[in-house]
C-alpha cells in the first residue's frame, strides 16, 4: 500500500498565517500538522508517500525533506491549481500505479490513528473504504448513508437536508478501481473533481464501498480556534521531561517538557506545556495548554491556552490567552489598547498591547 497526502490547499480560513506559511505546517504541540499526519501513515506500515503540493512546495519540502527522518520515502507531486480531491488522484496516477493506497488530507488531525480502518480494508478489501465521524451539523461535509450491512448506499456532498450524521473526514482507502471512477466523472458546479462523486460512481456500479466510524478525537485544523483546541488535546498526553536548563527560582507543575537548549529563569510553568529548543523564558508565568516554539524569547509575560511559534519574542505582556503568535513575531507593551485575549499575530509581525 502507498499513501497520497494532500497539501496543496491555500488555507484561506487561517489568514494571516496562510499568507506566509502553508496551513499544513501550523504547529500542534510543537510539531507541524503534516508531520502528525505522516507519523499516522507510518504507523500503518506504509512507507511510500506522495505529497500533493501547490505554491508552498518549497516550504513543505524544507520541513519534510525526502521523508527519511520520519522513516518514509517521499515523492512530491505538484498541483498548479486546487481542482478537487479526485483531480489529485489523477495527478498521482504515475506514482500510485496499480497499488492500493490511503488518501489523507494533510490538515486533518486524528491523533488516535486509523490502524483499525487499515486492517479492515486489508481484510475485506472492498473497492474503497471511507473513514466517517458523527458530527452535529453534517451540511458542511460529504455525508455517507449506509446500508444495514455497513456498506455505503449513497454519498452526498454538503447536503441541505442530511439523511445521516456520518461525515467524511478526509481519510480514504482505495484499490486501483478508483482510477476508472475518477476518469469517468465530470467537474462539479464549483469546477472541481469531487472524490465523493468518484466514490458514488463505484457505488452506483455495484462495487463494494464500506465506511468505518472513527470514534476518537478528530479536528480539521482550518481555523485558529480549531488549532488551539487541538493543541490543548494533544498537550494532555504530553510526555514530560526537563532537557534544558531550569533554575532554582523557577517552579514547574504538571506535565511540562523543556526541550534541549531552552532556559527557564525565575518563572512558573503550569502544565501541560512545552518549551521549545533554545527558547528563553525569564520572569514569566506560562501555561497551562501552551506550546512555545523553538528559539523564542519571553520576558515578564503571562501566557496560557496559546501557541507561540518559532522565533517569536514577547515582553511585558501581562495576560496573553487563547492566542496564536506567528513565527518571528514581536509582541510588547504599548499604548494601542488591550488586545491580549484571542490575539492572532502573523509571521514577522510587530505589535504593541496595553501594559
Amino acid at each position: 500500500m502507498k499513501a497520497l497526502v494532500l497539501s496543496g490547499g491555500s488555507g484561506t480560513r487561517l489568514r494571516p498565517f496562510s499568507h506566509s506559511m502553508p496551513k499544513q505546517l501550523i504547529p500542534i504541540a510543537n510539531k507541524p500538522v503534516l508531520e502528525h499526519v505522516l507519523e499516522n501513515i507510518r504507523d500503518l506500515g506504509v512507507t511510500e508517500v506522495g505529497i500533493i503540493v501547490g505554491d508552498w512546495a518549497p516550504e513543505i519540502a524544507d520541513v519534510v525533506g525526502d521523508g527519511s527522518r520520519l522513516g518514509l520515502r517521499v515523492t512530491y507531486i505538484p498541483q498548479e491549481a486546487p481542482l478537487g480531491l479526485a483531480h489529485c488522484v489523477t495527478l498521482a496516477r504515475p506514482f500510485l500505479g496499480d497499488d492500493d493506497f490511503v488518501m489523507y488530507l494533510g490538515d486533518n488531525m486524528l491523533p488516535e490513528g486509523v490502524r483499525e480502518v487499515a486492517e479492515s480494508f486489508r481484510t475485506r478489501h472492498p473497492a474503497a473504504e471511507v473513514v466517517v465521524h458523527r458530527v452535529p451539523d453534517p451540511r458542511a461535509f460529504g455525508v455517507a448513508e449506509l446500508g444495514p450491512d455497513g456498506t455505503v448506499a449513497r454519498l452526498v456532498e454538503k447536503p441541505r437536508e442530511p439523511r445521516s450524521d456520518l461525515a467524511l473526514i478526509g481519510v480514504y482507502f482505495f484499490t486501483p478501481a478508483i482510477h476508472e471512477a475518477v476518469a469517468s466523472i465530470e467537474p462539479s458546479a464549483r469546477g472541481e473533481l469531487e472524490i465523493t462523486d468518484a466514490i458514488q460512481w463505484l457505488v452506483t456500479r455495484g462495487a463494494e464501498v464500506r465506511a468505518t466510524e472513527y470514534r476518537g478525537y478528530w479536528k480539521d485544523t482550518g481555523q485558529a480556534a480549531d488549532v488551539l483546541e487541538c493543541n490543548q488535546t494533544l498537550l494532555a498526553a504530553l510526555t514530560p521531561g526537563i532537557l534544558g536548563g531550569v533554575d532554582d527560582a523557577s517552579l514547574l507543575d504538571g506535565r511540562v517538557r523543556v526541550e534541549p537548549g531552552a532556559r527557564v529563569t525565575r518563572s512558573r510553568i503550569d502544565g501541560p506545556a512545552v518549551i521549545g529548543a533554545g527558547t528563553v523564558i525569564e520572569d514569566c508565568h506560562i501555561g497551562p495548554d501552551t506550546s512555545i516554539g523553538a528559539g523564542c524569547v519571553l520576558r515578564n509575560t503571562r501566557v496560557r491556552d496559546s501557541i507561540v511559534m518559532d522565533g517569536a519574542e514577547i515582553s511585558g505582556v501581562p495576560g496573553l490567552r487563547y492566542s496564536l503568535i506567528g513565527r518571528n513575531a514581536v509582541v510588547g507593551t504599548g499604548p494601542t489598547g488591550d488586545a491580549c485575549h484571542s490575539l492572532v499575530v502573523g509571521d514577522h509581525t510587530r505589535i504593541e498591547v496595553a501594559a
